[in-house]
């Protein structure tokens, strides 16, 4: 049998003068404990009615019962059972209800004696979220009903309890008709504590008691929130910190970060951004956004938009003073709405502007900080009618938040200088692998070839003058190449040590080219040497550069091309103006390069076909010396090839000087004595 129907709804329509109070859990007990420990004090046999929600509460109580039982046959125990809890009159009368009863929501306990009376009857308030969700420990739990020494309310409260029982268990009607002869009918003559001559009135006394345990129980509930909000917000921290710490890559940090955040705040956006304290604006590439607002309106995203920076009042104190700001209305904040400002392109004006184009109404901004350092920006934004006000809970939170990407990101950027240094650690190792291989051969083939003639030289007397001339010139080229290799080496080191000075000055880009197609012609024969054909405007401005440097470079540039580009092939050098500067092209139809090797022939010691097995001589170092001669002057340089047999073209660009009036007078009047220009022969 399922009774839903509450006990303190009857007992509030039986006497509608009575007003509920609101309870906790260890108040209750108190009282509870109190009544029982008046029965197990006292001399009377009172009637004891307790109801309790589960039987493992009453588990709980079980020998205190029994204690009662022995002071009084009328004891009455009712519970929802769980294990074995039953019908039964053992030590005590008790009685089994369903748990879908309306009893297993109640907490009911009646004594009633002959000089005395309470009853305490209540019913659980059910919250929307269960206890276990959202935190709160048993003791939080809460119970609204009455709780009096009055005899009349105790009498009817025993009444409907006892009328219960009887539909229960219908064996025990003769029992019950006595218990409420015995106890009932006698309150209903003295209605209350007050008609018992010289019994003692013990509720002013009981009810302070009563309001210093709610009292106390309030704090402990202020407690039990405090460190659960302390636990939940550690938990946060702890899981966002884990999933940004799971990734070196700064993109991917702030990403997680802002997302995490984001949900975890319930703001209608999130940004998180890297910048520094003298950046004028940032672009926003990491944002949390719900789909709609707090009022359901759409949001616009800000992905992708420029952030002002330089003309933000509010980034700006952030940096002066390292700490958080908030805004809890940004429509009448006065650091967004300076009415003394009119120009539209004022701060107040920009930010005003920023405010309604993405529909923030509350804007928090906390600094992501690392030893003083700022590092970027976090950014809750709240959009809708009602302006939201952070707790200081929640600013330490997104703070924790900001402080751990802080750390996050200085880890990314160790982990990326650590990579960048075993890239150059690798490369040093590749170039000392080089110079030895290269050094070696380049060192040992033209000494052996020297050394041979020397000593042929020296050990045939004979020799006739036709061989003999034939072995001077043998050992005086492989002596050129010896010094031409440690000149590159020398040329190099000064170029990168920073040891050159440079002694830049307008030049005509035409006696450049022609110095540098001179020294070709010294070098290399004609049977040897490629077709050149040079294309230079005659128009030409002058250019600024060193021209020895520039000189050398065309040279190595041509030397290149005319050692891998066969008798039969073409080296073309042209040149093209191309904004404030020059570009000047270096094409053959040799060998090519694969299209992945592009950059790497600058680099120092560079051959594509092995250090050992190389058709063509040099030491790589050629290339490598041009980049730091155009870097030097602030040019670029590239390399453009279709693939092996396709030949290549090198390119440089060199500084242009406008050509003014006085510059083509001077120009026209030099074209009969070197064009004006100083460039040194080497």
């Amino acid at each position: 049998m399922i009774i839903t129907t509450s006990v303190l709804a009857h007992l509030l329509q039986a006497m509608p003068q009575l007003r509920q109070q609101v309870y906790f859990k260890a108040s209750l007990t108190a009282l509870s404990h109190a009544m029982e420990d008046q029965v197990l004090a006292g001399s009377e046999q009172p009637l004891v009615i307790a109801c309790f929600q589960r039987e493992r509460f009453y588990r709980q109580e079980a020998h205190r019962y029994r204690r009662i039982a022995q002071r009084t046959p009328h004891v009455y125990v009712l519970a929802a059972p769980e294990t074995d809890f039953k019908n039964s009159s053992d030590h005590y009368e008790t009685v089994a209800f369903d748990p879908k009863d309306g009893l297993s929501h109640e907490w009911h306990l009646v004594v009633i004696g002959s000089h005395y009376a309470n009853c305490l009857i209540c019913r659980e308030k059910r919250s929307s979220v269960s206890n276990s969700a959202n935190g709160e420990m048993d003791t939080s739990r809460r119970f609204e009903g009455i709780w009096t020494f009055d005899r009349a309310v105790s009498a009817k409260a025993a009444e409907l309890i006892l009328d219960r029982i009887a539909t229960y268990r219908p064996e025990l009607a003769d029992k019950i008709e006595q218990a409420k002869a015995e106890y009932i009918s006698f309150g209903s003559t003295q209605p209350s504590d007050r008609n018992l001559g010289d019994s003692p009135n013990p509720d002013p006394f009981v009810h302070r008691l009563v309001t210093y345990l709610q009292a106390g129980q309030y704090k402990l509930l202020k407690a039990y929130r405090s460190i659960t909000a302390q636990e939940q917000r550690e938990r946060l921290v702890n899981s966002i910190t884990t999933a940004i710490r799971r990734s070196l890559d700064p993109h991917e940090v702030l990403e997680i970060a802002v997302q995490e955040l984001g949900r975890a705040m319930g703001s209608c956006r999130c940004l998180l951004y890297r910048c520094k304290a003298t950046d004028t604006q940032a672009t926003i590439t990491h944002e949390y956004l719900e789909t709609r607002g707090r009022d359901r309106t759409i949001l616009c995203s800000t992905l992708g938009s420029p952030w002002p920076l330089k003309d933000n009042t509010l980034f700006q104190a952030i940096v002066e003073h390292q700490e958080s700001i908030s805004v809890e209305d940004t429509h009448h904040d006065p650091r967004l709405n300076q009415t003394s400002s009119k120009n539209a392109n004022s701060p107040s004006s920009k930010l005003k502007e920023l405010v309604q184009t993405f529909g923030m109404r509350s804007w928090l901004m906390v600094p992501v900080l690392y030893q003083g350092r700022l590092l970027g920006m976090v950014e809750l934004h709240h959009c809708g009618e009602t302006p939201y006000r952070w707790k200081d809970e929640e600013l330490a939170l997104v703070e924790a938040i900001a402080t751990q990407v802080g750390v996050a990101l200085i880890q990314a950027e160790a982990y990326a200088n650590l990579q960048d240094l075993n890239q150059q650690l690798a490369a040093l190792d590749r170039t000392r692998s080089n110079l030895v291989a290269i050094t070696g051969h380049e060192l040992r083939t033209p000494l052996s070839t020297i050394q041979v003639c020397l000593e042929s030289l020296a050990s045939e007397p004979d020799m006739s003058p036709e061989l003999r001339q034939v072995m001077l010139n043998t050992a005086l080229d492989d002596a050129e190449r010896l010094r031409k290799l440690v000149q590159d080496f020398l040329t190099l080191s000064r170029l990168e040590s920073g040891r050159v000075e440079w002694n830049v000055e307008a030049i005509s880009l035409q006696e450049c080219v022609d110095l540098a197609l001179s020294r070709i012609n010294v070098h290399w024969s004609e049977e040897r040497r490629p077709n050149i054909i040079t294309q230079v405007p005659t128009d030409l401005p002058l250019v600024q550069a060193d021209g020895e440097w520039l000189v050398e470079t065309l040279a190595k540039l041509l030397d290149n091309a005319c050692k891998f580009t066969s008798s039969q092939g073409e080296i073309t050098i042209g040149i093209q103006t191309n904004g404030n500067s020059i570009k000047v092209t270096v094409a053959d139809t040799g060998r090519g390069i694969e299209p992945n090797r592009l950059e790497d022939v600058f680099d120092r010691f560079y051959q594509e076909e092995g250090a050992l097995r190389r058709t063509t001589g040099g030491t790589g170092l050629g290339l490598a010396i041009c980049r730091q001669i155009v870097k030097g002057w602030g040019g670029k340089i590239w390399a453009d090839s279709a693939g092996k047999d396709q030949g290549c073209q090198f390119h440089f660009t060199v500084p242009m000087i406008a050509p003014t009036s006085e510059s083509q007078s001077s120009k026209g009047k030099g074209k009969g004595s070197r064009k004006g220009s100083r460039v040194k022969r080497k």
